[in-house]
């Protein structure tokens, strides 16, 4: 059983390789995918395949990424139930549905937890979702810097477009257009309830102090829960 279970686990490792594209020197070779976060098993099997791997993670506010996450599936299926109705296990008792995957995800340090386990955080770099729309260069320049490239990605790089509330990267001399957000970002979120809101500041500020005492990071997300 040992050895099948090493085989196969190494048929995979060699599979994933082969679905990269070739890297060469001076070259680094990326991939993302959302739910590689959020899944149980990503971590050792990434590290499996390649364990001095760089990762990075783009977080937010835990609140505003379910509204996100709801809003999104909103428009796919239109007959689903209000966010106030699926955020409750007992809206009466104030028993938050964790099981949710909206709110789930959002439960970062159990997450962190998990990739821990197979990486040091030296090799994991969080940007912040809200400096990513406020300050789009500064945030680079960390992605730039932990990739160990030559900063080049800079301010005059980027422009914010009002109708998606995002910044979009300025067009490129020998571009027919300038990068932006696809359709699916900067939808309008729907209205929640202000006692919705204040329940899940609640109950997601215990794992956000722990994931800032996780990262040595501190993401400010009660400071700006508190200016709204």
């Amino acid at each position: 059983m040992k050895i099948r279970s090493l085989h196969n686990k190494l048929k995979f490792s060699t599979f994933k390789r082969d679905l990269m594209p070739r890297t060469v020197d001076g070259q680094i070779t990326m991939e993302k995918t959302p739910s590689y976060f959020v899944t149980t098993d990503a971590p050792k099997r990434i590290h499996l395949m390649a364990k001095d791997t760089k990762l990075i993670v783009v977080v937010r506010n835990p609140i505003t990424r379910a509204i996100s996450d709801y809003t999104q599936t909103l428009s796919k299926k239109p007959e689903i139930p209000t966010f106030e109705v699926l955020a409750f296990k007992n809206r009466t008792l104030g028993l938050i549905d964790a099981s949710w995957s909206a709110l789930r995800i959002g439960i970062y340090a159990l997450h962190l937890e998990n990739w821990l386990e197979y990486f040091p955080l030296s090799q994991i770099l969080f940007v912040s979702g809200e400096r990513l729309i406020s300050d789009p260069a500064g945030e680079m320049t960390k992605v730039q810097d932990f990739l160990g490239l030559k900063r080049i990605v800079a301010d005059k790089h980027f422009y914010f477009n009002k109708t998606k509330g995002f910044p979009c990267l300025k067009k490129p001399e020998d571009s027919s257009g300038a990068r932006c957000l696809g359709k699916s970002k900067g939808r309008t979120h729907p209205k929640i309830d202000p006692d919705v809101i204040q329940r899940l500041r609640k109950f997601y500020r215990p794992f956000n102090i722990m994931f800032y005492q996780m990262t040595g990071e501190d993401f400010q997300w009660e400071q700006e829960e508190q200016e709204k």
